[in-house]
């Protein structure tokens, strides 16, 4: 499943992956409110700003529209995100979009819950 492979990938800072899973147009809204772009998520995982000391998920649910996905997600969570530590328990919306080179997060948003 392709959430799957976005949490190894995020464990792992895995930037290859992630450059494929992500469409360049991704706008993502962090628990602090800062919008994030594809290109800020690269950089904080390439630079090792981004640490991934824990990171339990649960999807909760897929909802498939025509060419779309919405997928809610619920992750438990430490470490350090674009420079700023983070901890606790947090919920994901993410929208994934199927497209000729296959399916893409096209955008997101996370709240601590």
């Amino acid at each position: 499943m392709l959430e799957d492979e976005l949490i190894r990938a995020i464990r792992a800072s895995d930037v290859v992956a992630l450059d494929q899973l992500l469409h360049d147009d991704l706008l993502f809204v962090a628990p602090n409110g800062q919008t994030v772009t594809k290109q800020m998520d690269m950089k904080s995982h390439r630079s090792g700003q981004m640490i991934v000391e824990k990171l339990e998920s649960v999807i909760e649910e897929i909802n498939v529209i025509g060419d779309t996905a919405v997928v809610t997600v619920v992750y438990q969570t430490k470490g350090t995100m674009l420079g700023n530590p983070i901890e606790g328990r947090f919920k994901y919306i993410r929208v994934w979009k199927l497209f000729e080179t296959g399916w893409k997060v096209i955008a997101g948003s996370s709240m601590m819950v």
